[in-house]
């Protein structure tokens, strides 16, 4: 019997992702050189070490998902295009486009929209002005709960369209406002700090969560696996969870995978040091699952 497959879900086994190569995003290194800084990047990757890098990254992804598509090279695009989670969000109903908190990368959704034509893949809905929506706001917590993150990157607007959407069918919206933190020039996230990666378990930075988000967790019995302090910088709460309990994490977080092994995780390290620390993305950024098979009850 075929796998039962569903997009509302952070921790089934990947069915199908979207990828994008670095060599589609950064193009070359001339255009790394030209936009890094205007970008916020943390300094230039190297082009050439990026590719490397993101083979190794996209050949562990491809081990895990039964299909990978690519996104193409877009020149009217940024090496944030590198970053391919944000631009969208799938439902079982359809995508939905996003529309970007950060100006520079508001041509991405429409860019994935043409390959989403491309292979029939639906699309629910486009969040439209003033709503912003990224897609590394939300994380579903279970097929019928989505966590949205309020913060710079997402507005109140975003969050009450993707609930017009999601309305019929059945889904609650758990809007998390999100901190301060270093501002709106700062890529912050809900999945900076909330990672879900197995049925009851979550990746979390427990400093920089809202209270009631987190007192809402252990009320409904999540085992929190905590990320050290020191590793929140080195993306250690942005965890890809290949299938559940299956981790993949950025290379120089040893004790988050540590206290992930503790929980009875399985872990999978990847080097990033051009293709997510940089640009603060790390492996949930790097993928737009699609589908993903849900795990028999």
């Amino acid at each position: 019997m075929p796998p039962k497959l569903s997009s509302h879900s952070e921790f089934g086994r990947l069915h199908t992702v979207f990828l994008k190569r670095a060599e589609s995003a950064f193009l070359n290194q001339q255009c790394v050189d030209a936009e890094w800084n205007a970008l916020g990047f943390l300094g230039p990757p190297s082009f050439s070490r990026a590719v490397a890098e993101y083979s190794a990254f996209d050949s562990l992804v491809s081990q895990a998902a039964a299909r990978v598509c690519y996104l193409p090279a877009d020149p009217s695009l940024t090496l944030d295009s590198l970053y391919c989670r944000d631009a969208a969000f799938a439902t079982d109903a359809g995508m939905i486009l996003c529309r970007m908190g950060k100006e520079s990368r508001r041509g991405e959704p429409e860019s994935l929209a043409v390959e989403f034509h491309r292979l029939g893949i639906p699309v629910l809905g486009r969040i439209v002005e003033p709503g912003i929506l990224e897609g590394g706001d939300l994380a579903w917590i279970d097929s019928l709960t989505l966590a949205v993150g309020l913060g710079y990157r997402t507005n109140e607007s975003g969050i009450e369209q993707v609930r017009g959407f999601l309305a019929p069918m059945g889904i609650r919206i758990l809007v998390v406002p999100l901190a301060h933190y270093r501002g709106p020039s700062d890529v912050f996230h809900l999945m900076s700090v909330f990672s879900p990666v197995d049925r009851k378990t979550v990746v979390v930075y427990s400093p920089l969560m809202p209270a009631f988000f987190r007192q809402w967790l252990l009320a409904e019995r999540f085992r929190l696996v905590e990320v050290p302090d020191a590793e929140f910088e080195t993306l250690g709460c942005n965890v890809l969870a290949l299938a559940p309990g299956d981790c993949l994490v950025l290379k120089g977080n040893s004790g988050t995978q540590t206290a992930l092994e503790q929980a009875g995780c399985r872990v999978t390290v990847y080097s990033g040091t051009d293709i997510s620390y940089p640009g603060g993305g790390g492996p949930t950024c790097l993928t737009r699952p699609i589908w993903r098979e849900l795990p028999e009850d």
